[in-house]
């Protein structure tokens, strides 16, 4: 049987994953019940969907969000994996459990205040949840199975269906508050962000310099960072376009909290070194993650 067909007990019940997933869900509580959900004010998704919908009918939301997240619950579970599918149905029962019988009052009456403080604790929550190994939104699934499936990324699926969810906002609660709407969405992305990767969002550092072999020297022995080489060729500037010499291309992949030591590391081996730097969605394999201590 696969991986992906096995229920990992011990994973779900371990405390990491069950102090991620209580603590997410005490903060997502938080950010629905003190700000959000008072005000009408939607962070997209199924949270987003059982707030206007509650809004038409007599429905308790802790309700709505359990009927809702069913559909993409089951889909986790078939189409990702059985452990992922165990996981966030905890931590939605927990999240629908909390919203029933957890009673926070209203912080603060203050739009502004409410657009970024409910998103800023939504995305603290939805991180934790995703750090512990579940999810408390169901959109969230459908944008990791629809990433394996289509060229899109889940950050753009997600945006597509939460900006139909903005638009039913707007025409639900008016203009207004669907403009809020979309700073809450923005806050709780950039925090659970944050929360998810932390300072290890990695960048890809491509480094050219004469003092090649004492660069790579540094960085693997010294910091601790794989390497890899391309051989390339310097030169070709204006004025000396016939002049050109070998050269080893250094790329190496780090987050953003090493970037400025490395190049600092880089400057005072060779001042003159060509240093560029590109952005990374996704890491996969290789050595790129080490619990080790380097110097500042």
């Amino acid at each position: 049987m696969s991986s992906a067909k096995k229920i990992d007990w011990l994973r779900i019940f371990s405390f990491r994953s069950i102090a991620f997933t209580l603590i997410g869900v005490l903060l997502a509580i938080v950010g629905l019940q003190g700000f959000m959900v008072p005000n009408n004010f939607l962070d997209g998704g199924v949270t987003g969907l059982s707030i206007l919908i509650s809004s038409y009918g007599n429905f308790h939301i802790s309700l709505l969000l359990l009927v809702f997240n069913i559909p993409f619950l089951i889909v986790g579970y078939h189409k990702i994996s059985r452990t992922f599918g165990v996981q966030t149905l905890i931590a939605m029962l927990l999240l629908s459990a909390g919203m029933y019988f957890i009673n926070i009052p209203v912080f603060t009456n203050d739009k502004v205040l409410i657009a970024i403080f409910g998103g800023f604790f939504i995305g603290l929550g939805i991180g934790c949840v995703i750090r512990g190994g579940g999810v408390i939104d169901g959109f969230e699934v459908i944008a990791q199975y629809t990433e394996k499936k289509s060229a899109f990324t889940s950050g753009e699926i997600i945006l597509a269906l939460n900006t139909l969810m903005i638009i039913g906002a707007a025409l639900r609660f008016g203009i207004e508050t669907g403009m809020y709407s979309i700073l809450v969405y923005f806050t709780a992305m950039k925090t659970a962000d944050y929360v998810v990767d932390g300072f290890e969002e990695y960048t890809a550092l491509h480094i050219i310099s004469k003092e090649s072999e004492q660069i790579k020297f540094e960085i693997v022995n010294n910091y601790n960072k794989a390497v890899t080489v391309y051989k390339g060729e310097r030169g070709f500037l204006p004025g000396s376009y016939d002049i050109n010499t070998d050269c080893d291309i250094i790329m190496t992949v780090v987050t953003r909290l090493e970037i400025h030591r490395i190049k600092i590391a880089v400057s005072e081996i060779d001042p003159n070194a060509f240093i560029f730097v590109n952005s990374i969605k996704e890491v996969k394999g290789g050595i790129v993650r080490r619990n080790n201590k380097t110097n500042v």
